[in-house]
């Protein structure tokens, strides 16, 4: 029983002391730092042990790393044709801009006419008697009793019959005498604008005219009207506003990226729902100096001719607006890459080799983009590059991210297994139509070949639109990755955080391969 008790105790002496070396061995032979060993390989694989990091030495962040510089990229022939890749060339164009807005007719302040007199009297008959009622110039508008206005024709009667009687007198000054009394009160009256028909017919009847009629200067509407029978009124007294509307102004709300397009003088163009296939043709007047904060849209005032008088002050009305842009260097809207902080188009040098090249651009004139500084005319561009983006979320990046391909690469033939590009087709859409600022459902209907619905697709629809420095808006990036609701159809929301234009991704991909995509731009109602 003593050797059991012996032996044992021997055995467990001697798994402690192997222990304890495997411990002392670790601690005194490895260190975690100094080699990596590879769960898939054999080999140790050394790993540098450098100083700690600190502020001087730590790598650069993202807003601190240089921008990769751009490289061609070399596709194959039969490459270029499976992606879609279409050319163009820079070519001068004689642009003319047309830019839409909506706006609303108002009252041209230039041909309005206030009626006042310019005695004291009383309001005795009142012949226009209404607002908005059309009067034609010379139109009688009401009649008015003045006791000055009497006397002062009584003294011109006595002033002309004194220069009748002393006409024939011989004394030095007295026929001249009177005479200029008699042009003195006859000037009073004109100047106090008694017609000439009630001065003439004064002369002829030589009784002075009691209730003294009072014409509409101009033709057009009233718009205000004080005259009332026995009113008592001075020459402060405004009594009629008549609005002449041969002529109407127009107060279109253009969007302020589009203004500095446009200047006094250009030609436009208006059209009413209320008369189908009717146009009133006009110019701008005066864009006014003031940014509505609400809309981001600046009022322009546009002169429009107004025949039949069809136009009514408060009409809404849309606006066309001619804005000539002269001879300009163009490229196809679809060549340019936005990336937010770049605006790249991608040079075709032939036999498969396509540059990226940064430009400046100029405004938008319909499909074409005005280029200021980067090409030359007729220089070929590429004007569809699905190639280039996997997503919208590489969109920005994509200018930044090119690598040189592989020595031989351009001249690799895809495998004869290799997935096409595209495998369904993509229809779009949105809840509301068109989409608004803040939160929409976004539809997508995925079909394959014959029409039949394709399921069990990660669809994912993206939102960008570029940054606007001079605005001081930032770029924007929405993602929305989209239910699968049977029968090929995928919903899903997503908020976007600004009305304007957004270009729009839309990807499917199916185990692990992209089967479809598809690229358009969208106009989102609401304020910036």
């Amino acid at each position: 029983m003593n050797k059991y008790i012996v032996r044992t105790s021997l055995v467990w002496l001697g798994v402690v002391a192997v222990v304890a070396g495997l411990f002392y061995y670790r601690s005194r032979f490895s260190h975690p730092a100094a080699v990596l060993h590879s769960s898939t390989t054999s080999e140790l694989q050394p790993v540098a042990v450098g100083p700690a990091l600190n502020d001087e030495n730590k790598p650069p962040t993202q807003e601190q790393q240089p921008e990769t510089a751009l490289a061609p990229v070399q596709l194959t022939p039969e490459r270029m044709q499976s992606i879609g890749v279409k050319t163009g060339t820079a070519e001068y164009k004689q642009l003319a801009d047309d830019i839409r807005a909506t706006g609303t007719v108002d009252i041209d302040e230039r041909l309005v006419s206030y009626v006042q007199v310019r005695f004291p009297g009383y309001v005795r008959k009142v012949y226009a008697n209404a607002t908005y009622q059309y009067v034609r110039k010379g139109e009688p508008l009401f009649t008015i009793y003045s006791p000055e206005l009497v006397a002062t024709q009584q003294e011109y009667l006595l002033a002309r019959q004194n220069q009748k009687a002393l006409s024939a007198s011989t004394v030095d000054g007295v026929a001249s005498g009177a005479a200029l009394l008699s042009a003195a009160a006859e000037q009073r009256l004109r100047q106090w604008e008694v017609p000439p028909s009630e001065l003439q017919r004064l002369k002829q009847t030589g009784t002075p005219i009691a209730d003294l009629t009072v014409n509409s200067p101009v033709s057009g509407y009233i718009t205000e009207y004080n005259a009332l029978p026995n009113m008592y009124v001075e020459p402060s007294t405004r009594l009629y506003t008549v609005a002449d509307l041969s002529r109407v102004w127009v107060y279109a709300q253009v969007f302020q990226q589009d203004v500095g397009r446009l200047k006094p003088g250009d030609a436009v163009e208006i059209t009413v729902d209320a008369y189908p296939g009717r146009t009133f043709r006009g110019n701008i007047d005066e864009i006014l100096p003031q940014v509505d904060l609400a809309t981001r849209t600046v009022r322009v005032r546009l002169v429009i001719q107004n025949p039949g008088l069809k136009l009514k002050p408060g009409m809404y009305v849309n606006c066309d607006l001619k804005s000539p842009l002269g001879r300009q260097l163009v490229v196809p809207a679809s060549a340019v890459f936005q990336t937010g902080s770049r605006q790249l188009v991608f040079l075709n040098r032939g036999n498969g080799s396509l540059e990226p090249k940064e430009v400046v651009l100029g405004p938008r004139a319909g499909n074409d983009y005005v280029v200021l500084k980067g090409l030359s005319p007729h220089q070929k561009i590429v004007t569809s590059a699905n190639f280039l983006i996997d997503s919208e979320s590489q969109l920005q990046a994509a200018a930044g991210s090119f690598m040189p391909p592989p020595p031989g690469a351009g001249n690799a033939s895809p495998p004869a297994n290799a997935t096409p590009a595209t495998q369904a087709n993509i229809d779009f859409t949105t809840a509301p139509n068109p989409p608004q600022k803040g939160t929409n459902t976004f539809r997508v209907k995925l079909t394959g070949q014959g029409n039949s619905p394709v399921a069990g697709a990660d669809v994912t629809v993206t939102f960008y639109m570029a940054a606007m420095p001079a605005m001081g808006m930032a770029a924007m990036n929405t993602t929305s990755k989209l239910s699968d609701k049977g029968a090929g159809l995928y919903e899903g929301t997503a908020s976007l955080g600004s009305g304007g234009t957004w270009q729009v991704t839309i990807t499917a991909q199916k185990n692990g391969q992209t089967i479809a995509m598809r690229q358009l731009r969208v106009n989102a109602t609401g304020g910036m």
